[in-house]
């Protein structure tokens, strides 16, 4: 390629570029001092986002004799933290409806009354069964899990057994089935450790 070429005319070059201005650090806000102020401080109550910048000594100084609550009655500062609970947003009460509380369908009976348990329709039992059993005194029944009721067969028991009799045939297990009691028979020990395991199952779901 020659080169008084036409092509080598209109390469241009790109001219040398001038070096970027590096941004200029504030000066301190602080009376009489110089420093760079590359640390933010709050303005303070009423004013969220603003910030003064200070240096580093200064903003020390500055933090430790800030009191965001200056100014304020020590009523204003309770009401203040009770609101931050829920981030200064209003609230309600839970089920209030001025509309439905006076409306026809609304009940002056309490809940649980007698006027509202003989209008109620129970017709599986399952309030009647659970009144009678409280007045019996006996525990509340409920579905067995699968891993509650090995416990419970693991312990010789049934599932209505109470928390006294599940102490009972604990105690009478671990002092049958202890390694000490048994010259250290294997067999022993591994009874020995699912009947407390099963004993721990039960107590941590309630049982007992």
């Amino acid at each position: 390629m020659k080169l008084d070429s036409k092509y080598f005319d209109g390469i241009r070059t790109r001219g040398k570029s001038r070096a970027r201005a590096e941004p200029s650090t504030p000066v301190c806000q602080w009376d009489g001092c110089d420093a760079k102020g590359t640390h933010r401080a709050p303005v303070g109550r009423d004013a969220e986002g603003e910030y003064f910048l200070f240096c580093v000594d200064h903003v020390r100084q500055y933090n430790k004799g800030y009191n965001y609550f200056s100014g304020l009655s020590d009523g204003e500062i309770a009401r203040y933290q009770k609101e931050a609970l829920t981030g200064h947003r209003p609230t309600w009460t839970v089920g209030v409806n001025k509309a439905a509380r006076h409306g026809p369908a609304h009940n002056q009976a309490r809940s649980g009354s007698a006027a509202s348990a003989a209008r109620m329709r129970d017709p599986f039992g399952f309030f009647n069964e659970s009144r009678a059993r409280r007045q019996r005194g006996g525990p509340p029944q409920r579905k067995l899990k699968s891993l509650e009721a090995k416990a419970f067969e693991t312990l010789g028991l049934d599932g209505g057994a109470d928390a006294a009799d599940i102490k009972a045939r604990y105690k009478l297990l671990v002092k049958k089935h202890h390694p000490d009691a048994n010259g250290g028979d294997r067999s022993s020990e591994e009874r020995f450790r699912a009947v407390v395991q099963a004993y721990q199952l039960l107590k941590q779901s309630g049982f007992c």
